[in-house]
């Protein structure tokens, strides 16, 4: 039985994030499927994280196990095959055993795009937070600062998947504009649910004058979600990029 781990990227838009659920179409059940298909077996795969519905990711790695010899080299372009076009391998690695794609996974980066101009981007629709109200970088930067290091960051977390601690590590938080977009890459050893969009959120309400950059070290003190900035909008998120001891990978 060998343990595949797969590279792929996906638009989520059509997805109600990476999980099987019950009712809603996710890209692991689109791409379980996939799999059973070529490999002429049931597959289940596990992967690098937990995204919520139309969320994206340039990158991301899922791994699974099979008792099938078709060669990795030959998988991407048989499981593509038989995926829709807003999911794609580009990858399959064979992984030592004990490799699990979250378990093993050692830091990720978010990057989360918002188009600030009064007039919103046709070809940008269900990929960017339309913003259309006047941002100020340099101030979202200010207080993205303060949530770099190792915090209990329960303030930014919404209700959802339970944790063992809400303590993570940021290791950094970067606010970049070019022309009308502005890019928000956070990189942590782990997030919470939500944890990058209400981040995000709370740099916007310091743009806006609703709170200070100065505020966000008493606001992750007090782990009151309600004094946070608002969650934003899931379309804006991208997973960018991810980290695991294997060099190969992703």
């Amino acid at each position: 039985m060998r343990n595949i781990a797969l590279t792929l990227m996906y638009d989520g838009t059509n997805y109600h994030g990476w999980q099987v659920q019950k009712r809603d179409v996710t890209v692991a059940e689109t791409l379980e499927k996939a799999l059973t298909a070529v490999l002429g077996h049931p597959v289940k795969c596990t992967g690098a994280g937990r995204t919520d519905a139309g969320v994206h990711a340039e990158v991301y790695v899922a791994n699974f196990r099979t008792s099938s010899s078709i060669p990795c080299d030959r998988l991407p372009l048989a499981v593509n095959s038989r995926l829709p076009g807003d999911i794609v391998v580009t990858k399959a690695t064979q992984v030592p055993e004990d490799f699990n794609a979250i378990g093993s996974c050692i830091q990720k980066e978010y990057t989360y795009r918002i188009y600030n101009s009064r007039i919103r981007n046709a070809f940008l629709v269900n990929r960017v937070w339309f913003y259309p109200k006047k941002l100020r970088a340099e101030v979202m930067q200010a207080a993205a600062s303060h949530f770099v290091g190792t915090h209990d960051f329960a303030c930014v977390r919404s209700v959802g998947t339970e944790t063992k601690t809400t303590v993570r590590t940021v290791h950094y938080f970067d606010i970049t504009q070019e022309g009308p977009m502005i890019s928000c890459r956070v990189c942590a050893d782990g997030f919470l649910y939500n944890m990058v969009r209400a981040m995000v959120g709370t740099c916007v309400y310091a743009s806006e004058g609703k709170l200070s950059p100065e505020d966000i070290p008493a606001l992750l003190a007090g782990k009151n979600r309600t004094a946070a900035g608002p969650t934003a909008p899931p379309q804006g998120l991208y997973m960018t990029k991810l980290w695991y001891p294997i060099p190969d990978l992703p």
